[in-house]
């Protein structure tokens, strides 16, 4: 591909507990098709320096993105890219540095819109998870909410990984790091959207046809109280499409790329 307006600089956001590195597959393929590609580690997790007793807010978590769109000039827009819980991470970023971002694409993620409470969308989530063997930190007294958490091995393998291939799941179980478990009233001013910010920048959302923490029921339901630009399916992909069907995820970002 010649270097011209097809060309697009796509930024890739993990979920929890992941990093960069859960890109690999999709980076190799994007940057096979002539795009510019940026996979980023938010803090505390993949290869981040950070510890998660420093993270005080959401916006810190997120804080190698927002420095990461900060540094862009000007003139350079990107395809941003979230992943399950990096979909709130591209949400705020989409809040922060509209102007900056052609369109933003959530692959089986969370989503808010500025008419939505975050929080009955979160506990809707909570209500249909299981998780299983992982692991959770009680920072501030088992009365209260977890910190933290570490998906389990069992967890890895029956929810996120059921369809990938085996080998990345045992990269999985090496590099997942504890991530901070957000919640309450301080991480719902945090995400405060607004029309004129968030509500510009178009918006695409993949659903993972055989996702079991993100149900496609749950997925199909968000979709449908928060309307996007468009709606795809990529079929037979497990939650971690980037591992279980690689190729048909980076053909939806191409299609994208084509289109927006």
């Amino acid at each position: 591909m010649e270097k011209s307006e097809k060309q697009k600089h796509f930024v890739l956001v993990h979920g929890a507990g992941h990093g960069a590195w859960c890109w690999y597959k999709v980076v190799t393929l994007l940057r096979s098709k002539g795009h510019r590609v940026t996979a980023l580690d938010m803090a505390a997790v993949g290869v981040h320096p950070k510890r998660l007793e420093e993270l005080a807010s959401f916006s810190d978590y997120c804080n190698p993105l927002l420095e990461f769109l900060a540094a862009l000039t000007s003139e350079e827009r990107v395809i941003l890219v979230g992943h399950s819980l990096g979909g709130l991470c591209i949400s705020l970023a989409m809040e922060r540095f509209p102007q900056k971002i052609e369109v933003a694409v959530f692959v089986s993620s969370f989503m808010l819109s500025p008419d939505i409470d975050g929080l009955a969308i979160r506990k809707e989530y909570l209500e249909q998870l299981d998780d299983m063997d992982s692991q959770a930190t009680f920072g501030n007294g088992v009365d209260k909410p977890p910190t933290s958490f570490l998906s389990g091995p069992k967890y890895l393998a029956s929810r996120l990984y059921q369809l990938s291939p085996p080998e990345d799941l045992v990269l999985a179980t090496l590099l997942m790091r504890p991530v901070v478990s957000y919640h309450g009233p301080e991480f719902q001013k945090e995400m405060a959207l607004s029309k004129e910010n968030y509500g510009s920048v178009r918006r695409v959302y993949l659903i993972c046809e055989n996702d079991n923490v993100l149900k496609p029921g749950f997925q199909r339901k968000l979709v449908e109280k928060i309307p996007c630009d468009e709606v795809k399916m990529i079929s037979g992909a497990d939650h971690m499409a980037m591992f279980s069907k690689p190729q048909e995820l980076c053909s939806c970002l191409q299609e994208v790329a084509e289109k927006y």
